[in-house]
């Protein structure tokens, strides 16, 4: 449970990264976003010419909590959660306080792609890998319904320990054209 966001890499560079804003109308916050480690501001090889990827800005429970006790001794301001931490950096005047929080991403789907075409949504996440771009590490690709009953039962006893709030499994059709 993070907040959305959206990169645009055009030849293989970062060029815009955007919140949902207001739900019509997305936040740019290009240069918050560029201070994220996880988040590569050039792609590795084979970049098509214009990729839009979204993702999930988060932080890991244990990172909030430090951050949070820290920001409370320092009485500064403390978070009611990492979702709120998370938005609540990104959207910062100075990209150096967004630098210094413990800040994390994951890229799930794509908006926009000029210049190829997936046929899947396992071939995307695995080009996305060769790019240098983070996936969800407990991805998986199933060839049943029972596989994928099998993954959901699976993922909610790890629920607990993954690090991060999840709010639950999400289960994607794999051929695109579907």
């Amino acid at each position: 449970d993070g907040v959305s966001l959206a990169l645009t890499y055009q030849q293989g560079r970062l060029t815009r990264a955007a919140t949902r804003g207001d739900g019509t109308t997305g936040e740019d916050v290009t240069a918050n976003a560029k201070t994220i480690r996880a988040i590569p501001l050039k792609l590795q090889g084979g970049a098509p010419k214009r990729l839009e990827v979204r993702g999930e800005v988060y932080m890991l429970l244990e990172n909030f909590r430090r951050f949070n006790d820290r920001a409370s001794r320092q009485g500064e301001e403390t978070f009611a959660n990492p979702r709120n931490a998370a938005a609540g950096s990104l959207r910062q005047k100075d990209p150096q306080v967004t630098a210094a929080r413990p800040l994390r991403f994951f890229t799930h789907s794509y908006g926009a792609v000029e210049g190829m075409r997936f046929k899947t949504h396992w071939e995307f996440l695995e080009f996305c890998k060769r790019l240098g771009l983070p996936v969800p590490e407990h991805a998986v690709r199933c060839g049943s319904l029972a596989e994928v009953q099998r993954q959901c039962k699976r993922l909610e006893r790890l629920r607990e320990r993954v690090g991060y709030e999840a709010d639950g499994v999400v289960v994607k059709v794999n051929e695109l054209a579907l």
